[in-house]
């Protein structure tokens, strides 16, 4: 039987969930999700204007943090790779019914329980289609902008870094 590492969630969007992590850290990933960026190397980008993960660093390894552009007090776009803002609010994310309860952040928060080793198949397999279907910004790159020029379609190349797709070198 696999060991079973239980997470207690306690901050702003969350109260005693509690979740395991079955997986090992980073690995035994669904075939069809082969995310280009790790958690901490998106955080060290510069990703959803440095705000995403403030108060909720102890959930996830210091390691994760030791790099990373967040901004404890309110979102600072400067923050993020292309220094742009590339995410929709919260809200809208709720009204599209694309937030799971358990995962109240959304895509990223659920990716970095994933990365960390939670795993809840249903869910799983709803987000990873997600993640593949955004793949159509990095093709919308190709077609639109000369190769190496990582100034056109800045929001676009910003929102892929934020589902783990580099967009840095399309």
């Amino acid at each position: 039987m696999k060991d079973v590492e239980e997470v207690v969630v306690n901050d702003r969007m969350q109260r005693g969930y509690r979740y395991g992590r079955t997986a090992p850290m980073g690995k035994a990933f669904d075939p069809d999700f082969e995310p280009e960026l790790t958690p901490a190397e998106m955080l060290e980008l510069g990703v959803f204007c440095g705000k995403y993960m403030t108060d909720c660093t102890d959930e996830f390894p210091a390691s994760w943090f030791e790099n990373a552009k967040l901004s404890p007090e309110r979102p600072d776009c400067s923050l993020n790779y292309f220094g742009i803002r590339a995410s929709v609010p919260l809200h809208v994310w709720v009204q599209k019914g694309w937030i799971h309860p358990d995962d109240p952040r959304g895509w990223f928060q659920w990716y970095c329980r994933y990365y960390s080793g939670r795993r809840m198949p249903d869910e799983d397999r709803r987000q990873i289609a997600r993640w593949r279907a955004f793949r159509r910004h990095a093709a919308q790159i190709r077609k639109h902008c000369e190769p190496g020029d990582p100034f056109c379609r800045p929001k676009q190349r910003q929102a892929l870094l934020q589902w783990a797709y580099d967009s840095r070198d399309i």
